[in-house]
C-alpha cells in the first residue's frame, strides 16, 4: 500500500512540474530560448539576483550513453531557461564529493547530484546546504535525499521498477533469472535486483560485472549461461550491458529471454528484432532537464514540489507494441 501511495504522490508531482516547466520555459523570469546566460563571477547566487549557475554532478561515467542523455535534458533546459549549466561526470564516489565542494567553493546558484553512494556524499552535500545551495537529488539515493537537505528528487523508485520487471518475466513463464549488476557499491542496482527478486517469485541470482570491460561482460554472462542451462532469463540494468547479454545468449545456445533497464538505440533496434523482451524506461531526460526547472521556479518564486516524495520519472515500458514511438527520440539522444 506503501508504495502504491508514493507512487500516485510521485505521479502527481510530475503532473504538477510539467505545469510549471511550461510556465517557465515560456514566460518565467529570465526566460530564454537562445543560450544559457554567463554564471558571472559569483557562480549565479541563489537568492534571485543575477543569473543562475547549476552545477550538475553525477556518479555517470565517460561515454556512458543513459549518462549522456541526462546531461542533454539538464543542457537543454539550461538553454531555454537561461540557466549556465556546468555538467561533471565523476564514477569514484570520493571524486564526486570533491566536485560538490568546488562547486560550493565557487558559489553556484545549485547543485544537482545523483548519489549512487550517499554516504560518501554526505559531508559534502551538507556542506552546500548549510551554504545556502539549493540541491536537488536525481536517480539514485531518493530514501536519503530529505535527510541530506535536498529541496526534491527526481528520479524512478528502483525498488518498484525492479519489482513491475520481474512480475512481467514471471508473467511471461520465466522460473530462473540472472539480474546483472555493473556497478559495485550502486545501492539504486541492488534495489532494482531486490524488487525483481520480489516480483519474479522464482529463482533469481545475481551477477556482477564491470560495465568498463564489455569483452568480459559477455564472457562473465555466457559462463554463466553454459553453468546453468535452467537460466531462461536475463535482467540487465543498464542498456551498454543488454548488447553483451544479447551476444552470450546467442553464443552459449541459451534460449534465455532478455529485458533491460533503460534505453538507447541499440536497445530500441534489439527490442524490434526480439533479441530484448522489453526495456525498463525511467526517462533520464527529464532526470536531466527537471531539476534545472526546479531550481530556477525555487530561485525566482519559492517554488517547490513533491511535498516530501519523489518526483517519479518512471518505470515506464518500451516493447514491441511501442517501441516505434520512442526509437526517434533515444536515437536523438532524449530518451
Amino acid at each position: 500500500m506503501t508504495s502504491h501511495r508514493v507512487t500516485k504522490r510521485g505521479a502527481r508531482a510530475g503532473a504538477a512540474l510539467a505545469g510549471l516547466a511550461l510556465l517557465a520555459a515560456c514566460s518565467g523570469p529570465g526566460a530564454s530560448t537562445d543560450t544559457p546566460a554567463s554564471g558571472g563571477p559569483d557562480g549565479g547566487s541563489a537568492d534571485g539576483g543575477g543569473p543562475l549557475r547549476v552545477a550538475v554532478i553525477t556518479h555517470g561515467t565517460a561515454g556512458d550513453a543513459f549518462w549522456n542523455v541526462v546531461k542533454n535534458g539538464a543542457t537543454d533546459a539550461g538553454t531555454q531557461l537561461g540557466v549556465t549549466v556546468d555538467y561533471h561526470a565523476e564514477g569514484d564516489p570520493g571524486a564526486q564529493a570533491k566536485l560538490i565542494d568546488n562547486a560550493v567553493s565557487q558559489q553556484v546558484g545549485g547543485i544537482v547530484v545523483s548519489m549512487a553512494n550517499p554516504d560518501a556524499l554526505q559531508t559534502s552535500v551538507a556542506s552546500a546546504v548549510r551554504a545556502g545551495i539549493p540541491v536537488v537529488t536525481v536517480n539514485s539515493g531518493a530514501d536519503r535525499s530529505t535527510e541530506f537537505g535536498a529541496i526534491a528528487h527526481v528520479g524512478q523508485d528502483e525498488a518498484i521498477a525492479g519489482r513491475q520487471a520481474g512480475e512481467k518475466l514471471r508473467d511471461a513463464g520465466k522460473k530462473k533469472l540472472l539480474c546483472v549488476i555493473h556497478e559495485a557499491g550502486n545501492i539504486g542496482l541492488n534495489q532494482r535486483c531486490d524488487g525483481a527478486r520480489e516480483g519474479f517469485g522464482g529463482e533469481v541470482a545475481n551477477l556482477q560485472v564491470d560495465i568498463n570491460n564489455p569483452a568480459d561482460v559477455e564472457s562473465r554472462l555466457r559462463g554463466a549461461l553454459q553453468a546453468d542451462t535452467a537460466l531462461d532469463a536475463v535482467l540487465t540494468l543498464n542498456p551498454q550491458v543488454a548488447p553483451s547479454a544479447v551476444s552470450a545468449v546467442k553464443s552459449a545456445s541459451s534460449s534465455a529471454a532478455i529485458a533491460t533497464f533503460d534505453l538507447n538505440g541499440d536497445v530500441a533496434d534489439a527490442i524490434k528484432s526480439g533479441d530484448v523482451q522489453f526495456a525498463v524506461d525511467q526517462q533520464q531526460y527529464e532526470q536531466g532537464y527537471l531539476p534545472i526547472v526546479l531550481l530556477k521556479l525555487y530561485r525566482d518564486n519559492a517554488n517547490t514540489v513533491g511535498g516530501g516524495s519523489p518526483v517519479l520519472t518512471g518505470p515506464g515500458f518500451v516493447d514491441r507494441s511501442n517501441v516505434e514511438k520512442v526509437a526517434e527520440f533515444a536515437e536523438r539522444g532524449t530518451r
